[in-house]
């Protein structure tokens, strides 16, 4: 059960770009979710190519009070990101803040719903036509 006392938030991790136009949907993805989660802070990092990366997101919000932080892979798949790189930066952050309660999540292309929801589109697309 989360600490009522502790400030929540949740990052968005997605991979970076060298085109600042990539980032649109993520950030169009965060404010939806910030909209449905008005009492916590939630933010949008990134891998690498932009900023702001990990690392100094959590630092960021650790000075702003958050105790209790998730985070959220926007990867279609559990690919050599998600698998190898994330949880190395992860116990770096458990280590560097050990009174932060950190919690990642699954790929949000691991959901079944997400899923569903990308084969309706697709299906959907289909339909359309040319």
């Amino acid at each position: 059960m989360p600490d009522p006392l502790k400030k929540r938030g949740l990052i968005l991790f997605a991979h970076g770009a060298r085109d600042p136009r990539w980032a649109a949907p993520f950030e169009r993805l965060r404010d939806m979710v910030g909209a449905a989660l008005p009492e916590s802070v939630v933010s949008l990092a990134f891998l690498e190519l932009m900023t702001p990366r990990l690392p100094e997101l959590v630092e960021q919000l650790v000075r702003q009070g958050v105790g209790e932080l998730t985070v959220v892979p926007v990867f279609l798949g559990q690919g050599g990101h998600v698998l190898r790189d994330l949880p190395v930066m992860v116990e770096q952050l458990r280590i560097a803040h050990p009174a932060l309660a950190l919690n990642v999540a699954d790929a949000v292309g691991e959901d079944a719903d997400v899923l569903k929801a990308m084969m309706r589109y697709c299906v959907e697309a289909q339909k359309r036509g040319p």
